[in-house]
Order: C-alpha cells, then sequence, then structure tokens
C-alpha cells in the first residue's frame, strides 16, 4: 500500500506552488521576503511533519510565527 499523506517537505513545496500568482505579483524584494518566509518554515519542519494537520497552511503559519516569536523575545532580552 502507498501512502496517503505526503512528507510535509513535499506538501510544502505544494503548497508554496499554490501561492505562484501571489508571488508573482509581488515585486523583487517581497518575492524574496515570500521566499524567506516559505524558508523559515522549511526550520521546523519536523515539528510541522508531527502535527499533521488536514490543512497544511495551519503547520506553516504556526511556523513561521513561532520563529518570528523567538525573534521578539530575544531583542527583548537584549535591551
Amino acid at each position: 500500500m502507498g501512502r496517503t499523506v505526503p512528507s510535509f517537505r513535499i506538501a510544502l513545496y505544494q503548497e508554496e506552488k499554490k501561492w505562484r500568482l501571489f508571488r508573482a505579483a509581488l515585486d523583487k524584494e517581497n518575492k524574496k521576503t515570500f521566499d524567506d518566509m516559505f524558508a523559515t518554515a522549511r526550520l521546523y519542519i519536523s515539528a510541522c511533519m508531527m502535527v499533521c494537520r488536514p490543512i497544511r497552511l495551519e503547520s506553516i503559519f504556526m511556523a513561521v510565527i513561532f520563529h518570528h516569536f523567538k525573534q521578539i523575545l530575544s531583542l527583548g532580552e537584549k535591551n
């Protein structure tokens, strides 16, 4: 029997592909920011995989939010 759920790495790529038209409408600088956002989600790919949510974008958003929250906390510690 084959797998019914793709690996999250593949699912992330598929989700990023769905947003291709949105990305195409951005200017050059914002395209890089958009790409960086999906790269941030890749940092937490193991955690996203373990959650196994039916809506992939939820895990991607949580990974990005978590990363940004960590950055905010580290900025507070520097002051």
